[in-house]
């Protein structure tokens, strides 16, 4: 759940391997939400504290602990944050600030490679400020991430509430400097950063004006969002490219058992695969070439079309091909000839996002028998939790997110309680699956696309089977992963901008009614 730029999204072989930073076990996973800037160029200087041209980085004094007052609640650390006050319109004209929730990893991914945040500050002279998620990027509680991650108790003050309250001390102290006070604050965040953007407006709705909420999926809880909702959407997302290579992949997990089981089972599979390491168990396979499908479900941006070229390379093959050659087929156009990453699925001790879903992020993802293009593969809250315990001696809380936020009555929850918050989605996204996709109220909405086309196609017409060309309304569902609040290209689809118009819309909407506070 990334939460949620990929610009020409690389390859999708390097989509796996970053994405897998971030990407606990199948079998006990809560899939990495994808904040948009993973997909951080090589180039990035995760480590800057240098200003540039556009940019000013700051470092503010931070309070460890929001929510008690022992002595060492009051210990303090170093929080990162950008501005941008290139579009500004400045303090005397009231001109909003677009406040971006940092996500899941380094905040100057966003910084550096500027999405729809600029086209907002642009539209609407507005200051932008970046702030960094405490525990990622150079944000780092008792001053070294080595010090930050040795255990559950220097871990404990890592949480959503305590980030939150961060993004409010943090912009208050913005406002007060620039002598902003009565200019609107709207968060803007995309994925894990969406959900964000939406509890701070809940919560703080006194400090933030409105939130764009990008592929937020605030109801991918216990008890909200079936557990094969990501499954699902994957699974239909290539089916809807091509039911024979959707065919191909649900029957190639049998092969590749039966194949296993075989002498040296596991060692042909290696070569088949052209595995960079020896396979030790079909699982890593499995858990390996089903990240991949995810990914490319997950990102399958309209220029890249990567779902599209997998599956004209597997269905190319040919009908008799042996089905893990069709795979292969699939997998040539995605790797080339170099090997084949197979990645440890255990969770980790050193990678933020294992703690955040081990205590209270805890998104329950499996598969039934027959309802995915997958395995069965239910989820396991006794198996998940032993994990998390091992590694961090944590158990996990899978039902305080919702009871923190509202999730359990979200709509009553919006309906009385919030107001200007914008939940945008793309359909093809697998976790929109458990993303708010209707309007609650007049400024409570649900932004998403699809195309309703009048295409011909044949029909049975009589019982004796006389066919009858027609035309057909077919709706097409589309938009993936925080699609629209990444950087806007010359190429993108007509749907795409009138989606990212919408929202310039209903925002502009908002700040046309907005009043300084205690003005009258």
């Amino acid at each position: 759940m990334a939460q949620l730029h990929h610009f020409s999204i690389l390859k999708v072989s390097l989509l796996v391997l970053i994405a897998l930073t971030y990407v606990s076990g199948k079998s006990f996973r809560t899939t990495k939400l994808g904040a948009r800037n993973i997909f951080l160029r090589t180039t990035v200087d995760n480590e800057s504290t240098t200003n540039s041209e556009e940019y000013e980085v700051y470092n503010y004094t931070q309070t460890l602990d929001h929510f008690n007052f022992k002595t060492e609640s009051y210990t303090t650390f170093q929080q990162r944050y950008v501005v941008n006050s290139k579009y500004w319109g400045g303090p005397t004209n009231n001109s909003p600030i677009f406040l971006y929730a940092g996500a899941e990893s380094d905040i100057m991914g966003d910084v550096q490679y500027g999405g729809f945040e600029h086209v907002l500050a642009s539209r609407f002279n507005a200051l932008l400020v970046y702030i960094e998620h405490r525990y990622y990027g150079t944000s780092m509680p008792f001053g070294s991430k080595d010090k930050a991650y040795k255990n559950a108790d220097t871990l404990g003050y890592f949480s959503s509430e305590q980030a939150l309250a961060d993004y409010a001390q943090t912009i208050l102290d913005v406002k007060k400097k620039m002598s902003a006070e009565n200019c609107p604050v709207i968060v803007i965040g995309g994925s894990y950063g969406g959900m964000l953007a939406s509890w701070f407006r809940l919560k703080y709705p006194h400090i933030a004006y409105g939130a764009l909420a990008s592929s937020a999926p605030i109801l991918y809880f216990s008890g909200l969002t079936p557990e094969n909702g990501y499954s699902s959407v994957v699974s239909k997302d290539f089916k809807s490219i091509s039911t024979s290579c959707y065919k191909t992949i649900r029957e190639s997990w049998f092969e590749i058992d039966r194949v296993a089981l075989q002498p040296h089972g596991l060692a042909h599979l290696s070569r088949a695969f052209n595995t960079c390491l020896p396979l030790n168990t079909t699982h890593e396979l499995k858990y390996s070439l089903e990240l991949l499908y995810d990914v490319m479900a997950q990102y399958d941006n309209p220029t890249d079309n990567n779902i599209q070229t997998f599956c004209k390379a597997t269905d190319g093959a040919g009908e008799k091909t042996y089905i893990l050659d069709k795979i292969l087929s699939g997998l040539a156009t995605i790797y080339g000839d170099r090997c084949h990453d197979v990645f440890d699925p255990s969770i980790s001790k050193d990678f933020g996002w294992d703690w955040q879903s081990c205590t209270e992020m805890v998104m329950p993802m499996g598969n039934g028998e027959d309802d995915t293009m997958f395995q069965a593969d239910p989820f396991d809250l006794d198996k998940y939790s032993k994990k998390c315990e091992q590694a961090f001696g944590v158990t996990p809380r899978p039902y305080w997110a919702p009871i923190e936020f509202g999730g359990y009555d979200i709509k009553t929850v919006l309906e009385k309680f919030a107001s200007n918050i914008i939940f945008s989605n793309g359909l093809r996204d697998p976790y929109s699956s458990g993303g708010v996709l209707q309007n609650i109220s007049d400024t409570v909405v649900a932004v998403y696309t699809q195309e309703d086309r009048v295409v011909s196609g044949w029909q049975i017409v009589s019982k004796i089977a006389t066919l009858e060309l027609t035309m057909v309304r077919v709706i097409y569902i589309l938009g993936h992963h925080c699609l629209d609040v990444e950087a806007p290209t010359a190429t993108d689809p007509d749907w795409l901008v009138a989606q990212r118009d919408t929202e310039i819309k209903i925002i502009e909407g908002w700040l046309s009614k907005y009043t300084v506070p205690n003005a009258s």
